[in-house]
């Protein structure tokens, strides 16, 4: 990616978000009395299960639609989500795994120089916009990726897009115009 092509990034996916259906009706008293790890938030109309390998977060509701946060990879959340079914099929449900979807992707990706935030929005308008005074970072969106990148000042980058594929391709097609305005290096 670097124009010299001697350095490569490393995106860090932090969090990947998927949901699923079990295409059956379930009783959320049901799992919070019987299932392990489960926090159950009537007021909410939902129940929250963790799973410890790999470690994910759902949010069960009783229509069967189920969110599942916390994993680290596209296969991760997916054998996650497989493994709740199996557990809810365990408590006496008949769920069926349906309308697996990953949903949204978070990455962080360090480049290896500072930018020049100013420089950078104005070279970028309307699509970058930056206001230092309600968060430290200029937001880029790729439409084209449904994609959100978050610069800092350092360097560093936060990604939010719908796969994986997405924001290795926004990280791409952002070097470039980040190339453009880095900060010169003090001695």
């Amino acid at each position: 990616m670097d124009s010299s092509g001697d350095e490569a990034l490393d995106i860090i996916i932090t969090n990947v978000v998927a949901t699923f259906r079990t295409r059956c009706h379930l009783n959320l008293r049901t799992i919070a009395l019987e299932g392990t790890n489960v926090i159950y938030k009537p007021e909410v109309g939902k129940v929250l299960m963790k799973l410890r390998k790999p470690k994910i977060t759902a949010s069960i509701w009783s229509s069967g639609k189920i969110i599942c946060t916390g994993a680290t990879s596209e296969d991760e959340a997916k054998l996650g989500a497989r493994r709740l079914a199996r557990l809810l099929q365990k408590l006496g449900f008949k769920v069926r795994f349906s309308a697996f979807k990953v949903v949204n992707v978070l990455a962080v990706c360090s480049m290896p120089f500072a930018v020049h935030l100013i420089d950078f929005t104005k070279n970028n308008r309307p699509i970058a916009s930056y206001e230092p005074e309600l968060h430290p970072a200029a937001m880029y969106r790729i439409k084209t990726l449904k994609a959100t990148v978050q610069v800092f000042s350092t360097g560093s980058l936060t990604i939010t897009g719908p796969n994986v594929q997405n924001v290795a391709a926004a990280v791409e097609y952002i070097y470039p115009l980040l190339y453009e305005c880095q900060k010169p290096l003090c001695k």
